[in-house]
């Protein structure tokens, strides 16, 4: 080597630099990649994907051998570095090359190489692939007496090299990685993924029609009472009950009603003979548990009842749909009923509003984990039935009684409180 032209010398060495190039990016690249993507990509059937993954399969041995490939030719190159600065400097040119070659290695074949890896996993690891994986085969004897040897050595430190990442993924992990999809999943679609995550953090009570607005048919009613009830439905089925809300004895689907109406009214046993079974639900019921139970049953409506078996309320699949979806009529049905902006920057809001609906509606953060409405929660934080003009601050927002009936909040002022 020493007879050997220098000109031969620093290409070998240039060479040796790049080959140390290739394995550091190599191994950043492989330890990127996004393990998902990557099953996916393999299930699409692409190769670079297969080859990555079957590298990756046992990471130890992938390791080992990036390591022994970037260790052999950085003390190649050192040596052949040595060899041209003691032919170039004399003896004190040892120094020289080994500051030189460190600086050269460090910028040229570790971090610049290794960025590019890690910015762009994919478009280095796959073409890397086609050297390692063969490379792989070649070198696999000396690469596992190397790993028998490192893996004895983290047994005796406690550690187990068998044991495997952990790759599932909990719901908030799962959550994450949706919010931080970005432009690869549309704004909506990711909305909605949200909303199915947000289903076993939501019970049935949450998105039920309060007992006090449930529209139905009332059997005690006279025939023209129970004619109108059905003329006048906006609803797709209405609970029917007798005597009171409590007492529900099935569910009359409207495309049924042509058949319970006669010229003279009502037709009281075909009324009776076309209703369906009422479904009956604990208000406490998840609501991803819940969807799932509107499918066995068949049935897309349910009367929601307490502990203690008293109805407080009906849901109907449409309900749970929407807490994915959105609304499917306009937003100005439900929220701007009961809310009402004003100009100094509050709003009025009805005392029977949903605070998750409000919360939805304001972008607001009132607390969801008590009472479902919002005259409850004011009353549960004043412990007591106050006057018209009282007045509280719940979290981060101020919000005035304006109109009290019975033992009921009717109206509210709401704004965030000044910080």
């Amino acid at each position: 080597m020493n007879d050997a032209p220098l000109g031969l010398l620093f290409s070998i060495l240039c060479t040796l630099l790049i080959f140390s190039a290739f394995f550091s990016s190599s191994e950043t690249g492989m330890m990127s990649l996004n393990r998902y993507r990557l099953k996916h990509l393999l299930n699409s059937g692409h190769r670079g994907a297969a080859r990555a993954s079957e590298l990756l399969s046992r990471p130890d041995r992938l390791i080992g051998l990036i390591l022994i490939g970037n260790n052999l030719v950085n003390f190649i190159a050192a040596s052949i570095a040595t060899v041209i600065a003691i032919r170039l400097w004399g003896e004190s040119g040892a120094l020289v090359a080994a500051v030189s070659l460190t600086l050269v290695v460090l910028i040229f074949a570790e971090v610049t190489p290794k960025t590019i890896a890690a910015l762009h996993p994919e478009r280095i690891a796959f073409p890397a692939t086609v050297l390692l994986l063969p490379m792989m085969k070649i070198f696999q004897p000396v690469v596992i007496s190397l790993n028998a040897i490192t893996n004895g050595l983290l047994r005796l430190l406690g550690v187990d090299p068998s044991a495997g990442s952990d790759e599932n993924v909990s719901s908030e992990e799962l959550r994450t990685i949706v919010t931080e999809a970005g432009r690869l999943i549309p704004p909506r679609h990711r909305g909605m993924l949200l909303n199915i995550l947000d289903l076993e953090e939501v019970s049935v009570d949450d998105i039920m029609v309060p007992r006090n607005e449930v529209y139905g048919i009332d059997l005690d009613h006279c025939d023209e009472e129970i004619l109108r009830c059905i003329q006048t439905s906006s609803h797709t089925r209405l609970p029917v009950w007798r005597e009171d809300i409590n007492n529900i004895v099935g569910v009359l689907h409207m495309r049924s009603a042509s058949r319970v109406m006669t010229i003279n009214g009502i037709d009281r046993a075909a009324l009776e003979s076309e209703m369906e079974a009422p479904y009956f639900v604990p208000e406490s019921t998840p609501l991803h548990t819940q969807l799932m139970n509107f499918q066995k049953k068949k049935s897309p409506f349910a009367v929601v009842v307490d502990e203690y078996g008293e109805v407080v309320g009906v849901a109907a699949l449409e309900d749970i749909l929407e807490e994915i979806v959105g609304e499917f009529t306009s937003n100005l049905s439900d929220s701007a009923d009961s809310i009402f902006p004003q100009r100094d920057g509050s709003f009025i809001i009805d005392g029977g509003a949903n605070i998750r609906e409000i919360n939805k509606a304001l972008e607001w953060g009132l607390p969801t984990d008590g009472p479902k409405t919002l005259s409850g929660l004011i009353l549960e934080y004043l412990e007591l039935f106050p006057d018209a003009n009282a007045g509280l601050t719940i979290d981060s927002y101020r919000l005035e009684i304006l109109e009290l009936e019975g033992n009921v909040v009717r109206m509210v002022r709401a704004k965030p409180a000044p910080e």
